[in-house]
This record gives C-alpha cells, structure tokens and sequence, in this order.
C-alpha cells in the first residue's frame, strides 16, 4: 500500500439503502467529512469508489454512502475492507506530532550522545511504536515517546532525542 494511508474499515451495513457503518482510525474524524472518494482494498488491490455522503457519528464511526452502491446485497460485499487514502491527503502536522511514513531517511540527534544516525523506519507494535535507526551497519531501536522526541524538525529533516541514559552506546558496543 506504498503511497497510502489506512484510514479505516467498514465495520457493518447500516440501515436498509446500502450505506455502511465505518470506523475510522483518525485522531480528528471530522477531517474526513468533506471526501470526495476512498480507495476500498479488495483482493489485495484498491478500489476507488466515490461516496455521496459522510455522517459523523460517535466513538470515530461515520455512516458512508457510496454512489452506485444502493441495495445491502451490494453493500455486504464491501464490509470488512479496508479503506485508504493517498498520503497527500493527510493533514499536516505540526509541533512534536509526525507521521511514521514522514520521518524515514531523517537525521536523529541525542541530547547526550550527539548524530545518532538515520530513521530507517518506525517498527509498530501493539504497545510501542520504535525508532529503528541505523547508525553506519549498526542498528539502534529507541522507543517512540513524547518523554524522548524532544523536537521535530521538518525543514532540517531531523529529529531531537533524549534517550534513556546508556541505550545509544548499549547497541553500539
């Protein structure tokens, strides 16, 4: 899915015309009211389909309607897939607040230990998303947390550290 980013999944049909229950993995859904289109992942392959309405409800859901979509029997077919969008249209982000994609190829400097290296990427796990940077052939793994991302610096394409004491030189040994 390079060059696109998951922003939901249908979760169920709702009510009897074909529209669809959504939920959508955003911190604010209400940037998403205005779509003109989503790309629906199906056979590992997305789809584009056009919507003709956005209804925000509670808990990050919103009723989708797709246009040519009219009948639950066409709806059902859609529930459970995933729903995408290009990475252009995410909204920027400002402060301390980045996205995992943005930061590959960034320089990390720590507060102690100084040029740390270079994001290779950020590794997502349940409880802890991970820096994984690669300093020469080595390869250093810093937690993603606001008490350690001190600064984000986009122009610079840097981002400021304070790693715990002694994790930077434990991988480096």
């Amino acid at each position: 899915m390079e060059g696109y980013f998951y922003l939901g999944r249908i979760l169920k049909l709702f009510a009897s015309k074909g529209a669809l229950l959504v939920n959508l993995d955003a911190d604010n859904p209400e940037d998403y009211i205005n779509l003109e289109s989503v790309f629906v992942r199906m056979n590992e392959q997305l789809i584009p389909f056009f919507i003709t309405d956005i209804q925000l409800r509670h808990n990050n859901n919103a009723v989708f309607t797709f246009m040519d979509i009219d009948s639950p029997e066409q709806a059902s077919l859609l529930t459970g897939c995933e729903l995408y969008l290009p990475v252009e249209m995410l909204p920027p982000l400002t402060g301390n607040r980045f996205y995992y994609h943005e930061i590959k190829g960034w320089r990390v400097v720590d507060e102690a230990f100084g040029d740390t290296g270079i994001v290779e990427e950020v590794l997502e796990y349940p409880h802890q998303a991970i820096l994984r940077i690669m300093r020469g052939e080595k390869e250093i793994l810093v937690p993603v947390s606001d008490d350690i991302i001190t600064g984000v610096d986009r122009e610079n394409r840097t981002l400021s550290i304070r790693a715990p004491e002694g994790l930077i030189e434990m991988y480096l040994e």
